[in-house]
């Protein structure tokens, strides 16, 4: 008998080690048990590619698995879902981080960064300022710096995501957002505007900056204006937060599990398709056509892009604080942390 418990002993002991060597995590989505009843969780998102995590995981059942309903509310820009969150409308909110959003952490606002949207590629990024193809065939724009005095299209206008992206590309140009007249559009809104001329240029995401250059309105002026940032986040209120975190680590969970199912060719299997279209205004062609961005399957939360977004806003005079912001203060890693100890480090 103690023989055999010995064995036991070494069995177990060497199984522990191979876990460990091939990081083989000692937990699974399966010892994660559904929550019950279900727990209802309102989330405002930006309809863009950026945060396709969060359309798998509604999509492909991820969150209904946890035990969370989880309610998606499309809005035009992260601005309408700060005041959703600040009236206790939403819990998460799926956005760029904008000027408001700023304002509202310097005055105590109770809200937290606790996941990533999609980074930034390297190199090949589909969000780009395109320009007018007519004016860039009569001569007219040759580079940023003749978009002076133009109509720039941005979602959110000033103080938002887009115009920070936006200012990015006008330093190429020796421009400030002073330096053009700024045409709020949301981003489903931005081809049609530069197919029928109401703006010169514009700020597009994917997958609307490869439906209008498909469609022959637009040519790309400016690219690859945030190599690697997270310039979009998810947020979370810290009521929900302090009073649910049990739905809050299962959510987060959820976007992990997602971003691990759209690695690789993963990212254009049938399920995950489904999954984006029917959350973005596209189409299946103009997905597989465009350049996808990074989905990290860890989830890392690398604040050096929001240190950049924060300053550019400061220095745009959209902010009602002159000293930087601790993006410590206002990030909780706790969750992905979680997460990972679920799922494993990839």
């Amino acid at each position: 008998m103690r023989g055999m418990q010995k064995r036991i002993r070494l069995i177990s002991l060497g199984m522990l080690v191979f876990l460990w060597i091939t990081e083989v995590p000692l937990f699974s989505q399966q010892n994660v048990a559904p929550l019950t009843p279900r727990e209802k969780i309102v989330v405002a998102y930006v309809p863009i590619m950026k945060f396709a995590t969060l359309y798998v995981a509604a999509g492909r059942g991820l969150f209904s698995k946890y035990g969370l309903d989880v309610q998606l509310q499309s809005v035009k820009s992260g601005t309408e879902v700060i005041a959703f969150m600040t009236q206790g409308k939403v819990d998460v909110g799926g956005i760029a981080i904008v000027a408001s959003t700023w304002n509202a952490w310097a005055k105590g606002m109770d809200l937290k960064i606790i996941a990533p949207g999609a980074l930034e590629p390297i190199k090949g990024s589909p969000t780009k300022l395109l320009v007018r193809k007519d004016l860039v065939e009569s001569g007219k724009v040759k580079s940023v710096a003749d978009l002076r005095g133009m109509k720039v299209g941005m979602a959110g206008g000033p103080g938002s995501g887009g115009e920070y992206l936006a200012a990015k590309a006008l330093e190429r140009g020796g421009l400030t957002i002073r330096d053009v007249e700024i045409i709020p559009l949301s981003n489903t809104d931005m081809p049609a505007a530069l197919e029928n001329k109401s703006i010169d240029a514009g700020i597009l995401g994917s997958p609307y900056a490869d439906q209008a250059i498909g469609r022959g309105h637009a040519v790309p002026l400016a690219e690859d204006l945030t190599p690697g940032a997270m310039t979009v986040t998810f947020v979370a209120s810290g009521k929900f937060l302090r009073e649910r975190p049990e739905a809050a680590k299962r959510f987060v969970l959820a976007l992990m599990e997602a971003a691990r199912l759209m690695q690789g060719d993963d990212y254009l299997s049938p399920e995950n398709i489904r999954a984006y279209l029917t959350y973005v205004n596209t189409t299946e062609e103009i997905i597989r056509k465009g350049e996808p961005v990074i989905y990290d399957p860890n989830l890392e939360i690398p604040l050096e892009g929001l240190l950049d977004v924060e300053r550019v806003h400061r220095e745009n005079r959209r902010t009602e604080y002159t000293k930087p912001i601790d993006l410590k203060a206002v990030t909780d890693t706790s969750f992905v942390q979680w997460a990972r100890s679920v799922l494993g480090t990839k």
